[in-house]
């Protein structure tokens, strides 16, 4: 199909991924939680904006400047764990009342989340090596092949992003209920934060 070598297993690779726990998948499920369905479709529009980026940056081949650059490529990855650090930090440290850290309005629900997930400069070396594995160089079409590459993993982002909204926020209504239990999981999804950011870091 346009140049992509076994399309299903492409399809089903992409599922795995988007289902590992990570910060993009951590965004999805606080923005949910505290602004509803409205702001965890934005927060998935963010996830789609900061992938579509790392994924044409990886075609036009920064990964290979970054690793001509390691200082580049480091300070990156340096800015990328200081901002998850950041934000877990203030999360860990909010107090029953504080406003919330990810903003109530959809429009910072997907500007917080596209710098999430650029702020990642590993995932522009991921696309790099993982595209080449599913081109056929017989049939490659050049940048449409990319392009329906491109396209498939932004639809399948968006329809798991659908799911994970949805699951979120049927259970956040009845986290609501009980304020503790709330402080709790917004504490706990600081603590992942500010480990993302140190694994960030300290990942070779």
């Amino acid at each position: 199909m346009l140049g992509i070598a076994d399309y299903g297993a492409f399809v089903l690779a992409i599922l795995v991924f988007l289902a590992i726990p990570g910060p993009g998948n951590l965004a999805l499920i606080t923005s949910t939680s505290k602004g509803g369905i409205r702001a965890g479709l934005a927060a998935t529009l963010g996830v789609i904006a900061g992938d579509q980026v790392l994924m044409w940056m990886a075609v036009a081949g920064v990964a290979a400047l970054l690793a001509a650059y390691p200082a580049a490529f480091h300070a990156l990855q340096w800015l990328g764990a200081a901002y998850l650090a950041w934000l877990g930090c203030k999360m860990l440290l909010a107090k029953p009342g504080d406003a919330p850290v990810l903003k109530m309005q959809p429009r910072q629900f997907f500007r917080q989340t596209v710098w999430i997930t650029l702020l990642n400069p590993k995932a522009v070396v991921f696309y790099m090596a993982f595209f080449p594995l599913f081109v056929d160089p017989k049939r490659h079409l050049g940048v449409l092949t990319f392009a329906a590459m491109a396209l498939t993993i932004a639809v399948l982002t968006f329809f798991y992003g659908l799911v994970m909204v949805l699951l979120t926020h049927h259970l956040a209504e009845r986290m609501r209920a009980n304020p503790r239990v709330s402080l709790g999981l917004n504490r706990l999804a600081g603590v992942f934060l500010i480990g993302f950011g140190i694994k960030l870091v300290l990942s070779k």
